[in-house]
């Protein structure tokens, strides 16, 4: 078995930021082209470049994973995307996949709590938290299961 590559999970929250070029960067992905999103990080001691990371919908409009990729960048402070006149940690992350969860199905918490997924948080408040190393291997599994379907 090869080594785990740890793993993280960031969250978006439609209600906060709207991701007005996400139908474009799906198509890029689909196109062959690389999609890189800045992506803030709880996590900034111990994150690396080539660490995976999942994207989770968080807020009023679903719930659940609608992206994945591999971490792009070593942790740097940027602004509050938000604008507020703070600075926070962000990575830089490079999608391998993304989902529009309001025109297509997406891996919903719902699906997320059964088995053993359901011991992860997958609705945090911060991004870039760390998925317990014994689901690693399974999310994976059941992500590309999920994703190869949904096409």
């Amino acid at each position: 078995m090869s080594p785990q590559i740890p793993t993280y999970l960031f969250a978006w929250n439609p209600d906060k930021w709207e991701w007005t070029n996400l139908d474009e960067q799906i198509e890029d992905l689909k196109a062959g082209r690389k999609v890189i999103e800045e992506w803030s990080c709880t996590s900034h001691k111990r994150i690396r470049v080539g660490d995976r990371a999942f994207l989770t919908l968080v807020g009023s409009k679903g719930r659940g994973i609608v992206g994945s990729g591999y971490i792009a960048s070593e942790p740097f402070l940027s602004k509050h995307w938000g604008g507020k006149e703070k600075f926070i940690h962000n990575v830089m992350i490079e999608f391998d996949a993304l989902l529009n969860p309001f025109r297509e199905p997406y891996l919903t918490l719902e699906l997320l709590k059964m088995g053993p997924l359901e011991k992860q948080h997958w609705t945090p408040q911060t991004s870039g938290i760390s998925i317990k190393p014994d689901l690693v291997e399974e999310l994976e599994a059941v992500w590309k299961d999920f994703i190869s379907t949904a096409k």
